[in-house]
This record gives C-alpha cells, sequence and structure tokens, in this order.
C-alpha cells in the first residue's frame, strides 16, 4: 500500500522555507526547566519511561542485554530505546541527574535528586482486575498502585518524622510525572482478542486510576505533576503490523490507522477532563496535560526536516518481517534479529519505543508546551 508521503517538501528549498514558518524544538530550550528549580523528579509510569525497575524484576528480559542502550551507554540499562528517554531528557532540562530506578540497589538515587518507580510493562489497572476482564499482564505485576506504594515507601525511610517540614518542602518543589500509563491495559486487551468498542469500555477505569494516582501524590504534598497522554498507536509498527488491512479507507494520509488513533484521543479526551477536574479540586496546584499525542504526530509530520528516513518512518529499526521490520515473534533482542545501520535515521526503535533521537525531539516539543503551564516563575504554592 503506498504511503501518502509528501516527499517534495522534501526539496532544498521547501525545507529552508519551513525551517522558518515550523519554528522547530531550539536547543535554547534545552535548559529551560533549569528556571523551575526543581530538587527532584520523581516517575511512575511504564516503558516509556522506566530506566531499569523491570530489569531487576526479569533479569531475563529483552531490555536487559544489547542491542537496548548501544547508542550511549554501550550496555543494556533497561532502556526499552537504543539510548536515553524522554524523562532523561526532561531530567538533564531541569538540571536534574538522571533518575536511578527504584529497584537498582547499587543506585544512591542520585543523592535525594529523584527516583524513578516505572516499570516496563506495567498498567494503570492492577493485574487482579485485569484478569477480572479476562486480560493477562504478561510483563509485570508491579502496576501502577504498586509503583505508588514504592514511592511512599520511599518516602518514609528518607523522611523521618523530625524532618516532615523539610521533606513537605521538598516535595513542593519537586516535579512528579504520573505516566504515560494506561498504554498497556489497552495493548495487552488489544492483542488478546478485545474489540474497539470492549476496549473502549476500559477508558473510564483506566483514566480514574491515573486520576486516583495523581491525587495521591498531590495529597502527599506535590505541587507540579505531569500527567502525560497516550500515543497515537495507529502510527507504530506493532499496530500497523497486528491490524494490517488492504482497506485504504482505514488508513489516514500519515499512513496510520484510524481508528486506532480515535481510540488514543477518546483517552486523551476522557483523561484531560480529569485533569480538569483535579485543578478544580486542587487550585494551588500546577496539573499540566503532556500531550505526547501531538508531539508525536508533529515529528512524523516534519520526519524529513529533522532528518529520518522517510522511507523508514513506520519501520523498527531493530527488527524484522513484513512492511514493517516487525513481528511479535521476532522482536528486537531475539537471536538473528538485526539492527538497522544508523538509528538516528529511525523514529521506531523496536516497534513499540522510540530511538533516542525521536524521544529527544518529542521531549523538546513537550517541554517547549509544558513549560509555561507550569508557572515556575510563581511563587511556589
Amino acid at each position: 500500500m503506498a504511503k501518502n508521503f509528501n516527499f517534495v517538501a522534501c526539496s532544498l528549498l521547501l525545507a529552508l522555507f519551513s525551517l522558518f514558518l515550523l519554528a522547530p524544538p531550539s536547543p535554547c530550550h534545552a535548559h529551560i526547566l533549569k528556571f523551575c528549580k526543581f530538587n527532584a523528579i520523581y516517575q511512575l509510569g511504564d516503558s516509556i519511561s522506566d530506566t531499569g525497575n523491570l530489569i531487576r524484576e526479569s533479569p531475563q528480559s529483552p531490555f536487559a542485554r544489547l542491542p537496548y542502550g548501544e547508542t550511549i551507554f554501550n550496555k543494556a540499562t533497561g532502556r526499552c530505546s537504543n539510548g536515553l528517554l524522554m524523562i532523561d531528557y526532561i531530567a538533564l532540562s531541569a538540571g536534574v541527574p538522571l533518575l536511578d530506578a527504584y529497584l537498582n540497589l547499587n543506585a544512591t538515587h542520585s543523592h535525594g535528586h529523584g527516583v524513578n518507580f516505572a516499570v516496563a510493562g506495567s498498567t494503570a489497572l492492577p493485574v487482579n482486575v485485569l484478569l477480572e476482564k479476562r486480560i493477562l499482564a504478561p510483563v509485570t505485576n508491579s502496576s501502577l498502585n504498586t509503583q505508588l506504594d514504592w514511592m511512599f515507601t520511599y518516602f518514609n525511610e528518607t523522611c523521618p518524622k523530625l524532618y516532615e517540614g523539610y521533606c513537605y518542602e521538598k516535595l513542593k518543589r519537586s516535579l512528579f510525572m504520573v505516566g504515560e500509563i494506561g498504554g498497556n491495559d489497552y495493548n495487552y486487551a488489544l492483542f488478546q482478542g478485545k474489540t474497539l468498542e470492549e476496549v473502549k469500555a476500559m477508558v473510564p477505569d483506566v483514566v480514574q486510576a491515573i486520576k486516583d494516582a495523581a491525587t495521591r501524590v498531590i495529597e502527599n504534598g506535590a505541587r507540579r505533576v505531569i500527567i502525560p497522554g497516550n500515543f497515537p498507536i495507529g502510527c507504530f509498527p506493532i499496530y500497523l503490523t497486528g491490524f494490517q488491512t488492504n482497506d485504504s479507507t482505514a488508513y489516514d494520509e500519515l499512513h496510520c490507522l484510524k481508528g486506532l488513533n480515535n481510540f488514543s484521543m477518546y483517552h486523551n479526551e476522557c483523561l484531560q477532563q480529569a485533569i480538569q477536574e483535579l485543578k478544580l479540586q486542587y487550585p494551588n496546584v500546577a496539573i499540566v496535560y503532556g500531550d505526547y499525542y501531538n508531539a508525536f504526530l508533529w515529528l512524523l509530520r516534519h520526519a524529513c526536516l529533522l532528518r529520518f528516513d522517510v522511507k523508514s518512518v513506520q519501520k523498527a529499526c531493530c527488527g524484522v518481517g513484513g512492511e514493517y521490520d516487525f513481528s511479535l515473534t521476532r522482536m528486537c533482542g531475539a537471536p538473528n534479529v538485526p539492527v538497522c545501520g544508523n538509528p538516528h535515521e529511525r523514529i521506531s526503535w523496536d516497534g513499540v519505543h522510540l530511538t533516542q533521537k525521536a524521544y529527544k525531539i518529542m521531549a523538546s516539543w513537550l517541554i517547549r508546551h509544558i513549560f509555561p503551564k507550569l508557572q515556575c516563575f510563581h511563587h511556589w504554592f
């Protein structure tokens, strides 16, 4: 099926013209979060932000070996990419050390500058709740509630009652990332045979779980909270492969599956409504929606200007099989699964997660859009 990418847009004249009009993420935004003077960053989530928890739970995970981490670390760190993730670039922008995984017993947890509780494969809903819906969570039992328990255990251990006042002030000056989470609830359901309508019925419960998590961190002192939404999953190789069809009307102008992207938009609309409710409930807290959906679409639409290989924007760099170089039975990290020659020219790393370059560009877009809403130049609430 022909992909409707406008290769003419890659001409030098239009590229130069567009660079002035599009105002792509600029290096001048790289450290803008330093103005917020965050003491620490605390991350809840899944494989989009895990920096090493799953590989401590499951050392045989493919994320525990190369080629994961090959680009910058020359070893696997548990990050589901060839290098850094969006949370790493957010930490760098804030002038905070990269976050250690909570389960990394050798970590110093950045000397109090934050902890990453995210676990690859985790879900917003507890695994027993998913089982009641006849959905198996095959990767980890460490759902969002478990991560929250880890977080508050950590706070209790590192902040004895004698220093409660100091710790409360520190949390007020910290950034809390509640997600991205929930994507796996839908991934597991869809790939285990649930229909889109059945999965759509899960959205209120998933969003409520995210809202409840945000409420817990706010009630415990958080004053700056980012709650990211879901990606346009219909643009990802895993879904383009799993739900491939000869019906050309199922695809949009970017060759993304419209039905799946509409589902992501529905989740994101419900999540933004929940965020509005939280803002009314907590008017003295900066609660910001992280628009992963439009950040990714911006990247995809401007792939040529961003120097990605436009013929491979929906192919996995690390993968094999079919039109999108992806197969659920031979995924990245499995024996004899090849890696592309230049990951910097690819958006998708393994068909499910993005390359370091793609995450860097998305993070820059997000930081630029989120920064004004964090109210960092206001007095701390």
